[in-house]
């Protein structure tokens, strides 16, 4: 790990809109060049199992849903490590629960990273099927423009490949994992 920033995406590709920010992380690792090195990790649904990096790195950005029933489907927002310890970050399913209790403890340790949350909310996390409702697919590039605008903020300038992998296709290889893809990153 030779960056000292990293992205994850987190979420459960599974649960249709769940899986929004490990399509972001996978887009932004098969479409983007990032100066200085920017690790691009596939966090899914590790949680507490993310804690290691959070001391490894001086700055981490988690992407990923949060599913606030007070805000509409598609709303994007940027939270800091602290507001998310504040209580501020919704804590509806496992995976966001895990995330902001994991960045409370690690807030106690020597070292945690400087973090924030880049979240959107999700209009269906309940079905089981590999892709995303029509109303985050409306979102998605904006989304993404967020993602890009918080990794700048750190330091980190992201430049756009010329071949580009369409969302479609990144869902392609979540949905039929193999060895050629990567399993998914």
């Amino acid at each position: 790990m030779d960056a000292k920033v990293a992205l994850i995406g987190s979420g459960n590709a599974f649960f249709m809109d769940e899986g929004i920010g490990l399509y972001a992380g996978k887009y932004l690792k098969e479409n983007y060049t990032f100066e200085p090195k920017l690790d691009i990790v596939d966090g899914g649904t590790l949680g507490f199992g993310l804690m290691p990096l959070l001391q490894e790195y001086e700055v981490v950005v988690i992407v990923n849903t949060s599913s606030d029933d007070g805000k509409v489907v598609g709303s994007i927002d940027v939270l800091s490590g602290d507001e998310l310890i504040a209580n501020q970050g919704i804590k509806k399913t496992a995976n966001e629960v895990e995330i902001t209790e994991m960045l409370q403890i690690c807030s106690m340790a020597n070292h945690c990273a400087q973090t924030s949350m880049v979240s959107i909310v999700p209009e269906d996390i309940i079905s089981v099927h590999v892709g995303v409702t029509p109303a985050l697919r409306e979102k998605w590039v904006e989304y993404i423009d967020v993602i890009v605008s918080e990794l700048a903020k750190c330091g980190i300038e992201s430049i756009r490949n010329e071949s580009m992998m369409g969302l479609d296709e990144i869902l392609d290889q979540f949905a039929n994992p193999s060895i050629e893809h990567g399993k998914g990153f």
